[in-house]
């Protein structure tokens, strides 16, 4: 505001305020320059691709660019639904992705509960050890160990089945409902013992004297662990169960490309490989933007619907 005689007078308390954030920027400078470099790959790898989403609706051509390539609208989108494979890219990331989650949940619970048993903590903590170190493990590793484990000629697991058992050999990686199985079991054996320390932590909060009521009342050990333990960590198990419905499309990129070969396409290929053969190797860009998209959109709304479903029935606020 002016005075009478012209001049700019500012405000006390915009004066305060200014100066505040001054003092405060020149405390909390180094922590954001530490948190830059990582503001900078977000804008650069996760905002800026956006603008290719724009592909998704033109007859996309690399050398013309995105301002002269002709526009189709939703051409590829009806495409999608009208192509056999897209249709079945679809069907086989549900059942792949809906394997993975249910085993995913039941697994790391049942291991949790059997550990939560054992007396002895030096056992309990290197049996910890031993099932966390595969999360750490990129599928580039894994995938390489699989497939020389899983052979036919020379895997130790078609020795074994061979050898052991009169079998004959399995072609693990060339049959479509082997390799789904391989693809879940792998996956379960990779990251339930990182799914199980949520669990443990939850085991770890039941209030003793609840076992010893239990057991004095005459439980067993069991009658504790449905009774006791369980009711405990339900309300952990539904937070858990209803997040990972924003993972339904998810079946894992890096673990089936590592993994998959042209004679599974019908049972393993799922919407993120098919969308790197349909952009990479087949160059169809505005095909694969639009898959992409579709299952960007989708994936948005159950992560939205889980949240809001975990923020209900988990008896308290995810934020």
């Amino acid at each position: 505001m002016k005075s009478g005689l012209g001049e700019i007078v500012v405000q006390p308390a915009r004066v305060k305020e200014v100066s505040k954030w001054r003092r405060g920027l020149k405390k909390t400078w180094p922590l954001h320059m530490m948190i830059l470099p990582a503001t900078i790959i977000a804008i650069v790898f996760h905002y800026l691709p956006i603008l290719g989403l724009v592909m998704a609706f033109q007859d996309y051509k690399p050398w013309l660019g995105f301002l002269k390539s002709d526009w189709v609208g939703l051409k590829h989108f009806e495409s999608l639904f009208m192509f056999e494979d897209s249709v079945q890219v679809i069907w086989n990331t549900l059942i792949i992705s809906v394997l993975k989650i249910v085993c995913g949940l039941f697994v790391p619970i049942v291991i949790a509960l059997l550990l939560n048993e054992l007396r002895k903590e030096g056992i309990k903590r290197s049996i910890q050890t031993l099932v966390y170190l595969p999360h750490f493990l990129s599928w580039v590793i894994l995938g390489g160990i699989l497939i020389d484990l899983l052979s036919v000629k020379g895997g130790i697991v078609n020795r074994m089945l061979v050898d052991w058992f009169g079998m004959q050999p399995i072609f693990f990686l060339g049959d479509g409902d082997w390799f789904r199985f391989v693809i879940v079991v792998s996956d379960i054996w990779k990251e339930f013992g990182f799914a199980m320390i949520i669990y443990l932590a939850a085991i770890a909060g039941v209030n003793p004297a609840l076992y010893e009521a239990a057991e004095v009342d005459g439980a067993t050990r069991m009658q504790q662990t449905i009774h006791v333990t369980l009711p405990v960590m339900l309300p952990i198990i539904v937070v858990v169960a209803t997040l990972q419905l924003g993972n339904v499309l998810n079946a894992g990129f890096d673990q089936i490309f590592n993994l998959y070969n042209p004679l599974v396409y019908d049972k393993g290929d799922v919407i993120d490989t098919f969308v790197y053969r349909s952009a990479m190797l087949k160059g169809d860009f505005s095909f694969a933007t639009a898959v992409g998209m579709f299952k960007s959109i989708i994936s948005f709304v159950l992560i939205i619907v889980s949240y809001r479903m975990a923020y209900r029935f988990g008896n308290y606020r995810i934020f």
